[in-house]
Protein backbone atom coordinates (compact mmCIF):
# COMPACT_ATOMS: atom_id res chain seq x y z
CA UNK A 1 0.00 0.00 0.00
CA UNK A 2 2.64 2.04 0.99
CA UNK A 3 4.83 1.36 -2.31
CA UNK A 4 1.82 2.14 -4.48
CA UNK A 5 1.35 5.56 -2.46
CA UNK A 6 5.00 6.57 -2.91
CA UNK A 7 4.65 5.97 -7.12
CA UNK A 8 1.82 7.35 -7.19
CA UNK A 9 3.36 10.63 -5.69
CA UNK A 10 6.82 10.17 -7.52
CA UNK A 11 4.79 9.85 -10.75
CA UNK A 12 2.43 12.82 -10.29
CA UNK A 13 5.84 15.45 -9.08
CA UNK A 14 7.74 13.95 -12.70
CA UNK A 15 4.38 14.64 -14.83
CA UNK A 16 3.96 18.24 -13.36
CA UNK A 17 7.68 19.15 -13.40
CA UNK A 18 7.61 17.97 -16.90
CA UNK A 19 4.20 20.14 -17.68
CA UNK A 20 5.82 23.40 -16.12
CA UNK A 21 9.67 22.43 -18.02
CA UNK A 22 10.50 25.19 -20.59
CA UNK A 23 10.22 24.35 -23.84
CA UNK A 24 13.23 22.70 -25.52
CA UNK A 25 15.02 25.47 -28.07
CA UNK A 26 14.83 24.26 -31.60
CA UNK A 27 17.85 23.94 -33.86
CA UNK A 28 18.67 27.47 -34.36
CA UNK A 29 21.99 29.17 -36.50
CA UNK A 30 23.59 32.04 -37.04
CA UNK A 31 24.98 33.41 -40.45
CA UNK A 32 25.91 36.61 -39.63
CA UNK A 33 28.29 39.16 -40.04
CA UNK A 34 30.67 39.13 -36.80
CA UNK A 35 30.98 43.09 -37.23
CA UNK A 36 27.66 43.54 -36.47
CA UNK A 37 26.04 40.96 -34.09
CA UNK A 38 27.86 38.11 -32.27
CA UNK A 39 25.82 34.73 -32.79
CA UNK A 40 25.02 34.25 -28.76
CA UNK A 41 23.46 38.00 -29.45
CA UNK A 42 21.39 36.61 -32.20
CA UNK A 43 20.74 33.05 -31.06
CA UNK A 44 19.27 34.84 -27.44
CA UNK A 45 16.95 36.76 -29.46
CA UNK A 46 16.01 33.50 -31.15
CA UNK A 47 15.34 31.83 -27.82
CA UNK A 48 13.27 35.06 -26.32
CA UNK A 49 10.71 34.67 -29.19
CA UNK A 50 9.83 31.18 -28.65
CA UNK A 51 6.42 30.33 -27.62
CA UNK A 52 5.34 27.09 -26.77
CA UNK A 53 2.54 27.40 -29.58
CA UNK A 54 5.48 27.79 -32.31
CA UNK A 55 6.97 24.56 -30.30
CA UNK A 56 3.58 23.11 -30.72
CA UNK A 57 3.06 24.14 -34.41
CA UNK A 58 5.96 23.59 -36.09
CA UNK A 59 7.81 20.78 -34.06
CA UNK A 60 11.37 20.70 -33.48
CA UNK A 61 12.22 17.26 -35.27
CA UNK A 62 10.67 18.70 -38.64
CA UNK A 63 11.77 22.32 -38.70
CA UNK A 64 14.56 24.60 -37.52
CA UNK A 65 15.91 28.33 -37.86
CA UNK A 66 18.51 30.59 -39.66
CA UNK A 67 19.54 34.07 -39.21
CA UNK A 68 21.12 36.23 -41.48
CA UNK A 69 22.11 39.88 -40.68
CA UNK A 70 24.44 41.73 -43.19
CA UNK A 71 25.57 44.93 -44.02
CA UNK A 72 27.80 47.71 -42.59
CA UNK A 73 29.18 51.09 -43.30
CA UNK A 74 29.02 52.61 -47.31
CA UNK A 75 31.33 55.75 -48.33
CA UNK A 76 29.32 58.17 -46.76
CA UNK A 77 29.77 56.59 -43.31
CA UNK A 78 26.24 55.56 -43.30
CA UNK A 79 24.93 52.03 -41.64
CA UNK A 80 23.28 49.72 -43.52
CA UNK A 81 21.89 46.61 -42.14
CA UNK A 82 19.98 44.05 -43.75
CA UNK A 83 18.51 41.10 -41.31
CA UNK A 84 16.84 38.26 -42.14
CA UNK A 85 14.94 35.39 -40.53
CA UNK A 86 13.76 31.63 -41.83
CA UNK A 87 12.12 28.48 -41.12
CA UNK A 88 13.70 25.58 -42.65
CA UNK A 89 13.25 22.06 -42.88
CA UNK A 90 15.41 19.63 -40.84
CA UNK A 91 16.76 16.12 -42.17
CA UNK A 92 18.32 14.21 -39.34
CA UNK A 93 20.42 16.96 -37.68
CA UNK A 94 20.80 19.50 -39.86
CA UNK A 95 19.02 21.99 -41.81
CA UNK A 96 17.91 21.99 -45.56
CA UNK A 97 18.09 24.96 -47.28
CA UNK A 98 14.38 25.06 -48.73
CA UNK A 99 13.14 28.05 -46.79
CA UNK A 100 9.44 27.76 -45.86
CA UNK A 101 9.17 31.00 -44.60
CA UNK A 102 11.18 34.31 -44.77
CA UNK A 103 11.12 37.51 -43.44
CA UNK A 104 13.51 40.20 -44.09
CA UNK A 105 14.08 43.68 -42.53
CA UNK A 106 16.22 46.55 -43.72
CA UNK A 107 17.52 49.36 -42.03
CA UNK A 108 19.93 52.74 -42.14
CA UNK A 109 21.05 55.20 -39.73
CA UNK A 110 23.06 57.83 -40.91
CA UNK A 111 26.16 59.20 -39.02
CA UNK A 112 25.99 56.24 -36.60
CA UNK A 113 28.88 55.19 -34.46
CA UNK A 114 30.11 51.47 -34.54
CA UNK A 115 27.93 50.71 -31.48
CA UNK A 116 25.08 52.02 -33.19
CA UNK A 117 25.31 49.86 -35.97
CA UNK A 118 25.23 47.05 -33.56
CA UNK A 119 22.62 48.35 -32.12
CA UNK A 120 20.52 48.75 -35.39
CA UNK A 121 21.39 45.35 -36.32
CA UNK A 122 19.97 43.55 -33.22
CA UNK A 123 16.81 45.82 -33.32
CA UNK A 124 16.46 44.57 -37.16
CA UNK A 125 16.81 41.67 -36.03
CA UNK A 126 14.23 41.27 -33.76
CA UNK A 127 12.28 42.77 -35.68
CA UNK A 128 12.66 39.80 -38.52
CA UNK A 129 12.46 37.06 -35.61
CA UNK A 130 8.93 38.84 -34.70
CA UNK A 131 7.49 39.18 -38.70
CA UNK A 132 8.57 35.21 -39.00
CA UNK A 133 6.52 34.08 -35.60
CA UNK A 134 3.26 36.31 -36.15
CA UNK A 135 3.15 34.96 -39.41
CA UNK A 136 3.31 31.46 -38.23
CA UNK A 137 1.13 31.72 -34.99
CA UNK A 138 -0.90 34.65 -34.74
CA UNK A 139 -2.05 35.22 -31.37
Amino acid sequence: MFTARLLTALSMTICTSMAFAAPAAPLTLDHSSAKLIDKSTALALWKQAQTAKMVKLYPMSKWGFVSEVEGGFDDAKVCIVTARAMMLPRSGKSLVFNPSRTATTFGMQAGATEDQCRGLAKAKLGEAITALHSVLAPN
